[in-house]
């Protein structure tokens, strides 16, 4: 992987990826922009000990834009985008709409003494991934190469993002669809560095250290071993990687993929475990196409999704294992998953398909 960092017109940093060197990255961004300036809030609920962040200024972010139009593709034909360069295999830029910044120390105050009112300034940093320069592609549509240079792509952003003194934990996520909420088509994904632990890592990591004390082992190592050994859940089984349906799972067709060794987080992946994850995620990307089949003559299904990295964060949670999480709110060809009121208002999930039912599906979704 090669790497080559530049600056966009306002000053946010762009990183272009590269399988190999020598491919020109020299490209000027002309846009006359203005720096923006981030009013992003963190507020701490005091009744569920979770922290929202309060972003007003990403009201005026850009919308489902025309596809001559898109910001993600890259600059042509005198059309200027957010990426500079007339091409590119894999590019990384500071979002122009964070929720998340660090300048927001430097205009929004912190309020510490209030346990009812608790607010700190919403920095960190949010950055946007685009996976291919073509706007109608998909990460499905990549070769095993392309997917290793976005997995190397991930696991640079972690590193340096996880170093600055701001941030506790790098999450990188992929939305697809617009039944899931997505507003770019281009084929990307975002990354988000927080300046707190989210609840729901917080919960994991609980959860862990509880069956540390009480069992001796750990809890990812258990739950890995006891699906590779039953069949009924199990999609990939692979020399390095583990893919199943889990047993509680909250959507209709969900899939979790581990590694077999528990590393933390992207960064402590060994070069056989990279090596393998490119065939073995786009195969389950592939399936999750593959489950809803589209009418002859019509373009091919691309399921709606989101796929997302769970690493430890950077201070403590030593029990945690690093896993990617894949899930589609389609339940059935035409019918979406919405969260009933039970599930917005109290997370307390209700699933329309038994996972064992979900990884069989998931199982003969494989190609010809």
């Amino acid at each position: 992987m090669h790497k080559t960092a530049t600056k966009l017109a306002d000053g946010r940093e762009l990183v272009y990826y590269d399988q190999e060197f020598g491919a020109a990255r020299n490209a000027v961004d002309e846009r006359p922009l203005e720096p923006s300036a981030s009013l992003s809030e963190t507020r701490l609920d005091p009744v569920l000990g979770e922290w929202v962040t309060v972003a007003a200024h990403r009201q005026q972010r850009t919308y489902h834009p025309p596809a001559g139009e898109c910001p993600l593709c890259p600059s042509r034909n005198g059309r200027l985008s957010e990426v500079p360069a007339a091409d590119y295999q894999v590019v990384v830029f500071e979002n122009r709409f964070p929720s998340l910044a660090p300048d927001s120390a430097a205009h929004v105050t912190a309020h510490e003494d209030d346990p009812l009112r608790t607010l700190r300034p919403g920095t960190g940093r949010c950055e946007v991934v685009c996976f291919a320069p073509d706007h109608d592609a998909s990460f499905a549509d990549l070769d095993e190469a392309g997917a290793r240079l976005v997995l190397d792509a991930w696991t640079d952003r972690t590193a340096e993002l996880s170093a600055r003194p701001e941030v506790r934990q790098v999450y990188c996520f992929e939305n697809r669809g617009e039944e899931i909420g997505v507003t770019l088509a281009h084929p990307h994904g975002q990354i988000y560095a927080f300046p707190f632990v989210p609840s729901r890592t917080a919960r994991m990591i609980g959860r862990a250290e509880a069956y540390r004390a009480s069992t001796g082992r750990n809890l990812f190592e258990d739950l890995v071993a006891a699906e590779r050994a039953t069949p009924e859940r199990l999609v990939l089984r692979g020399g390095h990687w583990t893919a199943f349906v889990p047993f509680a799972a909250r959507w209709p067709y969900e899939v979790h993929l581990y590694p077999n060794r528990r590393v933390r987080d992207l960064t402590a992946l060994n070069e056989a475990e990279r090596a393998e994850f490119p065939g073995l995620y786009l195969d389950l990307l592939r399936r999750f196409d593959r489950l809803f089949p589209a009418p002859a003559g019509s373009a091919p299904n691309r399921t709606p999704y989101i796929s997302a990295w769970h690493q430890a964060p950077k201070d403590g949670g030593d029990e945690l294992a690093l896993h990617l999480e894949l899930f589609t709110v389609r339940r059935a060809p035409g019918r979406l998953k919405y969260l009933a009121g039970v599930e917005s208002g109290l997370d307390a999930f209700v699933t329309d398909v038994s996972p064992e039912a979900a990884a069989e599906r998931l199982r003969e979704a494989a190609a010809d």
